[in-house]
């Protein structure tokens, strides 16, 4: 058992802590024990003898069995994520978020079956659905983010998930996770949230009601921009199936990367104040100018997600978008280029900032601003130069 294991940890203590079990820290022959579990690469477990292979089962998650299964690298981060969802009953590790994603629904789902996918998915997501998971025969049904306790009326006796996203990582909705998890509850329906922007640090999804929680740990989990990897934590009714399917499509990450995440992890609480308090302050700066149609941000007062996003939410994070006012695809692209200090790029959540054009694709509810969108991913520097930076984009607009 690991210090963490203690539930009157907060959870900044919980980063620290988590997933430094003294079995996979310490070596009593050494005679003591270091901060971070070591990097543990294996492919093959040798085994004492036979008595020892038939002993040791189909282990995982505590001892070794195969290298596909893991290594106590790989456990610790694990281990270390579980403990951010209090009543979780373990995580899964994936390669990127993307396939966290795709196994999962792939774990949840059979031909038949249908889906309900919020409309505001991170696209994706969506093209698995529409592509792969239809071929397989499960019906997908969109649906508006805002819908809240509605969701009722689109669950039919096939419904078996329902998958959020909170906030869209393009236009930022904040759905009333809380109303549409009761519902599927009471309707024997499961849920699953990608929590990328939030992390359970801002938005402990389990306690929230939700059965399954993705992470793009590539984001700002990591941290660094340096590792790609996703997660899936579970509830104990959710988790057999997940890890069933896991070790059925051959799942495995690399323990040199659960250890640049680890480390990450560790430095969570602190970056995403910054990243909050950075962004914010950007957004503000933003939603007072003339040439700005509006900040889509729910921690700003007059975002239509504000008051859910008030009540559910410990804090913010540093993505969001806006829109130009007037202008054209054109002018969009001169604003970006015109960018010295922001990478054009598709990720978010590592210490630099970052700009992407945004352009919703919608099925349920559509997209209707006429001016062209932006997202922004606000790093660790100095909010003062951003702005500075974003002056010169209006500039050449």
């Amino acid at each position: 058992m690991s210090k963490s294991d203690d539930e009157n940890l907060r959870p900044a203590t919980r980063l620290v802590q988590g997933g430094r079990r003294p079995e996979w820290t310490g070596d009593p022959r050494l005679g003591g024990s270091v901060v971070n579990p070591p990097v543990w690469r294996a492919s093959t477990i040798l085994y004492d003898n036979m008595a020892d292979l038939a002993a040791r089962g189909h282990a995982t998650h505590d001892k070794l069995y195969y290298g596909r299964r893991g290594t106590p690298t790989v456990w610790a981060l694990a281990d270390a994520l579980t403990d951010m969802e209090p009543g979780a009953a373990g995580t899964l590790l994936y390669p990127s978020g993307v396939a966290a994603n795709s196994a999962g629904l792939l774990a949840l789902l059979a031909p038949g079956d249908r889906l309900l996918m919020v409309d505001s998915a991170y696209e994706p997501t969506r093209a698995f659905c529409n592509g792969l998971l239809a071929r397989y025969g499960v019906v997908i049904t969109y649906y508006d983010p805002l819908i809240g306790a509605g969701i009722a009326d689109l669950i039919t006796p096939q419904t078996k998930l329902i998958f959020l996203e909170s906030p869209g990582s393009l236009t930022f909705e904040v759905q009333d996770i809380p109303a549409i998890t009761q519902v599927a509850r009471d309707r024997g329906v499961l849920t699953m949230l990608d929590n990328t922007w939030a992390t359970p640090l801002l938005f402990p999804a389990l306690a929230h009601g939700v059965d399954v929680a993705m992470m793009s740990l590539t984001k700002y989990v990591g941290g660094h921009s340096d590792a790609m990897m996703g997660s899936l934590t579970a509830t104990k009714a959710v988790w057999p199936r997940l890890r069933g399917a896991a070790y059925q499509l051959g799942q495995a990450v690399s323990p040199d990367d659960c250890a640049f995440v680890l480390r990450g992890l560790r430095t969570l609480d602190v970056r995403m104040a910054r990243h909050g308090e950075n962004g914010l302050t950007v957004a503000k700066w933003l939603a007072a100018r003339a040439d700005v149609g509006r900040v889509l941000h729910p921690a700003l007062p007059g975002d239509r997600g504000h008051a859910i996003w008030s009540r559910d939410f410990a804090g913010t994070s540093g993505l969001f978008g806006f829109t130009l006012k007037g202008a054209d695809a054109a002018a969009r692209a001169r604003f970006i280029d015109a960018l010295t200090l922001f990478g054009i790029g598709f990720s978010w959540g590592g210490y630099e900032s970052l700009v992407v054009p945004s352009d919703p694709i919608r099925t349920a509810t559509p997209w209707s601003d006429p001016d062209p969108l932006v997202r922004l991913s606000i790093g660790l520097e100095d909010p003062a130069d951003l702005i500075a930076d974003l002056t010169r984009g209006f500039a050449a607009i």
